[in-house]
């Protein structure tokens, strides 16, 4: 008699839910990479070079424990995915304010690597759905590809805001309508995987202009919370969210199930 207990595929994937709180995280976290690497390397004196290789550090790190994981672990899942934004932020911020690439250049390029990695995850894997994340394989994509949207949103928000003069609160206005646009096009029946990959991009640039909006002075088109308060603030309220899926998960995995 085999006694082997079978663990549920569900509970592998490596990827949270889709929910409402998924996307206000995610947006949050964008947010926070814009404001917190602003606030490091400026505000807090580390400067960029020092502010890029900790980043760097760290987010090698979380990947590691991340990949290590057999499960999907909430505080170090969305850990990650901070420590992604700041970094995809610092590496357009790189091209663009220390080696001059325009932002053209680089959002081409971005969206050209992002549709290569897509291209070949597919090729290899068949799907690029987000449920199905149970191979290492599979999660090295997403995360490579997860980091490419951050690089990606981040030029594409500054293109838009700063390049096509938008300014922050139309940039907001903007990107905000065309997340809407897509949940409309996913409700009507569009393509999941598509709609979901297009809305993950566009919450990038979103956040972007949103912590611009909030953090820049009222000289230059914001409100002047300052990158330490916004930072803060939009922690704050990850930190709770995550609590509370961390909390639950525990709670799912000590009930044991019953036939």
């Amino acid at each position: 008699m085999n006694t082997a207990i079978t663990v549920p595929r569900s509970l592998l994937n490596k990827v949270p839910e889709v929910t409402l709180s998924f996307w206000i995280i995610k947006i949050m976290s964008t947010t926070v990479g814009e404001t917190g690497a602003d606030f490091l390397a400026v505000n807090a004196g580390w400067g960029q070079t020092a502010t890029r290789s900790v980043m760097a550090a760290l987010l090698t790190s979380a990947l590691f424990v991340q990949l290590r994981t057999r499960r999907y672990t909430p505080w170090i899942y969305w850990l990650t995915v901070v420590l992604v934004s700041i970094v995809g932020t610092q590496i357009t911020d790189l091209l663009t304010d220390a080696w001059g690439v325009s932002l053209y250049l680089s959002t081409a390029a971005f969206a050209t690597a992002l549709a290569v990695i897509f291209g070949v995850w597919h090729r290899l894997e068949h799907t690029l759905s987000i449920t199905d994340i149970v191979t290492r394989r599979r999660e090295a994509f997403y995360w490579v590809a997860i980091l490419c949207t951050f690089a990606l949103g981040t030029a594409a928000g500054d293109l838009a805001t700063e390049a096509l003069g938008l300014g922050f609160a139309w940039g907001a206005v903007a990107f905000g309508a065309l997340i809407a646009l897509t949940y409309g096009a996913w409700r009507l029946g569009g393509p999941a995987v598509l709609t979901f990959w297009l809305a993950y991009i566009l919450t990038r640039p979103f956040g972007a202009a949103l912590g611009d909006l909030l953090t820049q002075a009222r000289a230059y088109g914001g409100l002047g919370m300052g990158a330490l308060w916004t930072s803060a603030l939009f922690l704050s309220v990850i930190v709770m969210l995550v609590a509370v899926a961390q909390i639950g998960m525990n709670s799912r995995q000590a009930t044991p199930e019953t036939n």
